[in-house]
């Protein structure tokens, strides 16, 4: 609001008195944040003296409360033209308006006459030189503007009203977001989830995703995880609540939502938690919030699911992501360590501009990386959901062209600034036997480094797991059910692997039955050796956990091999190496009494020996069950 020395004793820079009256009663209504009538006014006392510099100025501050920054930018240019020594902030309120038009240039110019002015409020001069900064940064960026050609979603997803916050499946064929709405005339506006699903290439008219997740309250600031079965969102002033709002939880199975779930203390506090995004395999949830032991405004935490079910204690990202002022919608990509957010600390175009962050092998997140100009602007732009395969990004935007108040819209995405590349395995778990749907728990272990990357189950309902993975790298799967006999398969993604074809693995699992076998498939030895190499560490100890579980089980280790080679050294390699992996059983508590060993040499081949990968086949290790339940 305009103030002044001058002004508090009424000593103006006209002599008219007509100017003067007119002048204060502007000064009324603008107090009463009644604009339009205050400007109609000014316009008079400018009239009566064109060269009444308090009539521009608060003729600034008028249009530059409505939204009319280009009569804000003129008023404020008039005050500096006839008075430039009138008072020293005015050339810190043209650039600013400048700023918000995005005409960076000149907002520099007029920031740096600002920061030669003596007697000028701390708070304000360090607030001018955050935006001098700002300003530099965004004269260069727009200098150089980055690929960016974004396509409205269209009518079955967008309409009249707000439609922001959109999350989607790994696989991108399912869409939830936000959409804000009056119900009917005259009532207030509520918030609900919708969902929208890949048709050829269009979205299917999206409805109201139902109860039990939305209800008479908001809902909102969703995020899904990649297989789709669970939903994190955000509930306000809610009985159930622990602050002014809270991070809620539901389970899918099959096509229905469960009720939701408060995640509870210590994620949520007395404080204000909000806007998630849970990683892939929905153990680490990004969220922001103001509870004390921030660095200040809103912040980004982080919290694990720990192997008892509880989540952790929540940890703030610190610096370099986080600042004195405000970090807000966080998006962790799927591949676990490249993160999106907004931010107005860090120097920008905007008020809020898009970020992304990357987190090294050590957990060190990198220095945030504004995404360029035109993706930001000099509005706020936030809301940042990047697609699995990390080349489509989607946001919301009132940008002229839409078909609402707020669209939402897809782009793709440029190389500088995307996430590691990431596919997705999609499959289902079946009883081999009839054919019923299972629910199993399955891991995706790193075959390199032993580590388990995914740790899931499948759908109870209808058997189907979808899982997102890292290309250039190869996998081990294990699935186990209780009363069945477990399953595995190792498989890559090279570096080449095309990330629009998803790699598809149907598991049947085998009912635990004599007679029945397993083929061992990250079992692996040295060539032409029965020395097990390391990356079968973890497939002999779930066979050590199968014995465990089921201890009236005994088996027949099997060993074979392929063509190549004198008969006789195969059988002998054969039998070698089933007797590795026994003594291996031994070593790890299973009694020997219920193991026997065999070796097949070239003798039972299960593909042809005249390719590569037939003969591959052919080199296995198995497992039959001798005994059983």
């Amino acid at each position: 609001m305009f103030a002044s020395p001058a002004l508090a004793q009424r000593e103006y820079s006209t002599n008219s008195k007509k100017a003067i009256k007119l002048f204060e009663e502007a000064l009324k209504y603008y107090s009463a944040k009644r604009n339009s009538e205050a400007l109609d006014i000014l316009q008079k006392a400018i009239k009566a003296d064109d060269q009444f510099v308090e009539a521009y100025a608060v003729s600034g501050d008028c249009y530059s409360d409505i939204g009319d920054l280009k009569n804000a930018i003129a008023s404020y240019q008039k005050v500096v033209d006839i008075s430039p020594d009138f008072m020293a902030t005015s050339y810190k309120q043209l650039a600013d308006v400048q700023f918000r038009t995005g005409d960076y240039k000149a907002a520099l110019g007029n920031y740096q006459i600002f920061m030669t002015k003596k007697r000028v409020n701390p708070k304000i001069r360090e607030e001018a030189e955050r935006y001098l900064k700002n300003a530099e940064f965004g004269a260069v960026m727009k200098e150089r503007p980055v690929p960016f050609d974004p396509k409205n979603l269209g009518p079955s997803v967008n309409t009249d009203q707000y439609e922001y916050f959109p999350v989607l499946t790994a696989d991108e064929q399912t869409l939830v977001f936000t959409r804000n709405q009056r119900q009917s005339a005259g009532m207030d506006y509520q918030e609900d989830f919708y969902i929208s699903f890949s048709d050829g290439g269009d979205w299917t008219q999206a409805v109201n995703l139902g109860k039990p997740i939305n209800t008479d309250d908001n809902e909102g600031a969703q995020t899904i995880t990649a297989d789709g079965k669970q939903l994190f969102f955000i509930g306000c002033n809610r009985k159930t609540g622990l602050g002014s709002c809270d991070i809620y939880r539901s389970l899918r199975n099959g096509k229905n939502w469960g009720n939701p779930e408060n995640l509870g203390s210590p994620v949520n506090s007395s404080k204000w938690e909000s806007q998630p995004s849970i990683s892939a395999d929905g153990k680490t949830l990004y969220f922001v919030s103001n509870r004390s032991g921030g660095l200040g405004g809103m912040d980004i935490w982080v919290t694990q699911l720990a192997p008892n079910g509880e989540w952790t204690i929540p940890r703030n990202l610190g610096e370099p992501i986080n600042t004195p002022f405000s970090e807000e919608t966080p998006f962790i990509h799927p591949d676990g360590k490249t993160l999106y957010f907004t931010s107005n600390g860090h120097v920008g175009m905007g008020e809020k501009d898009i970020y992304v962050t990357r987190m090294d092998s050590v957990g060190v997140w990198s220095t945030p990386q504004n995404l360029g100009y035109p993706i930001n602007t000099w509005n706020d732009e936030q809301g940042l959901f990047v697609a699995a395969s990390g080349e489509n990004a989607y946001f919301s935007s009132d940008r002229e062209g839409g078909l609402g108040k707020l669209d939402l819209y897809s782009f793709k995405l440029y190389d500088e600034v995307r996430p590691t590349r990431v596919t997705y395995v999609k499959g289902k778990v079946v009883d081999k036997v009839t054919g019923k749907p299972l629910a199993a728990k399955f891991e995706l272990i790193d075959i390199e480094t032993s580590e388990v990357v995914i740790e899931s189950g499948s759908d109870p309902i209808n058997g189907s797991f979808l899982v997102t993975l890292p290309v250039d790298h190869s996998y081990a799967l294990n699935v186990s059910k209780d009363q069945y006999l477990f399953y595995s398969e190792h498989f890559s993604l090279p570096k080449e692997h095309d990330i629009s074809k998803p790699y598809r693995m149907d598991v049947p699992l085998q009912p635990i039955k004599y007679g029945e076998k397993v083929v061992l498939k990250n079992i692996f030895f040295e060539t032409a050796s029965y020395d097990l190499l390391p990356e079968s560490q973890v497939e002999l100890n779930k066979l050590v956990a199968f014995m465990v579980n089921n201890p009236t089980i005994n088996i027949e280790i099997g060993g074979h091999t392929d063509n190549v080679g004198k008969p006789e050294d195969n059988q002998l390699l054969s039998e070698n190496r089933s007797r590795s992996v026994r003594t291996y059983l031994i070593e790890n508590g299973i009694s020997e009494d219920r193991m026997q060993y065999m070796g097949y040499g070239q003798e039972q081949p299960v593909d042809t020996n005249e390719t590569p990968e037939g003969r591959a086949n052919n080199r296995r290790t198995e497992f039959k069950v001798l005994s059983g339940e």
